[in-house]
């Protein structure tokens, strides 16, 4: 991983309202520079695994996402995408994370999908993050179908 900046860790700090619990880099910035989206280690400092890769940190996007979930989009999310493509959304995600692990490690590892789900949708937040950074998540494309609707006039 590239290791973040010093300013960097205390962003992501204040976003969080804590001190990160393990490695992180940034994977996404808006346009005025601020993080958007935190790739997690797939393992905390303290050797708990961490199922959640992409990190959705963005103030502006993380209250645009809590609205949605509020208004109950996780289950319509569900019932609307392809299920298919839901679970290589997940089984890509997978991958990608535990290709972060190294072979020699013998200890807990995360499961699990997008936000360590195994079927069905947990958390968009985490879906929308994987879908800013990758482009290949159907569920965060459904997200970020959703808030473009929304912001129209």
């Amino acid at each position: 991983m590239t290791r973040p900046t010093a300013q960097d860790i205390a962003r992501v700090t204040e976003l969080l309202g804590r001190k990160p619990q393990g490695e992180f880099e940034v994977a996404l910035r808006d346009s005025n520079g601020d993080i958007v989206v935190v790739k997690n280690a797939p393992l905390l400092f303290d050797g708990t695994p961490m199922p959640t890769r992409y990190w959705l940190v963005g103030v502006e996007e993380h209250i645009a996402v809590s609205r949605l979930e509020s208004a109950g989009c996780i289950a319509q999310a569900e019932r609307e995408v392809d299920p298919e493509a839901l679970r290589l959304t997940h089984e890509r995600y997978a991958n990608e994370r535990d290709s972060a692990i190294s072979p020699s490690h013998t200890g807990p590892r995360p499961d699990g999908g997008v936000a360590g789900t195994r079927v069905g949708v947990k958390c968009l937040h985490a879906h929308y993050a994987n879908w800013l950074v990758n482009k290949t998540d159907v569920v965060g494309e459904w997200v970020d179908k959703r808030l473009r609707q929304e912001r129209r006039p």
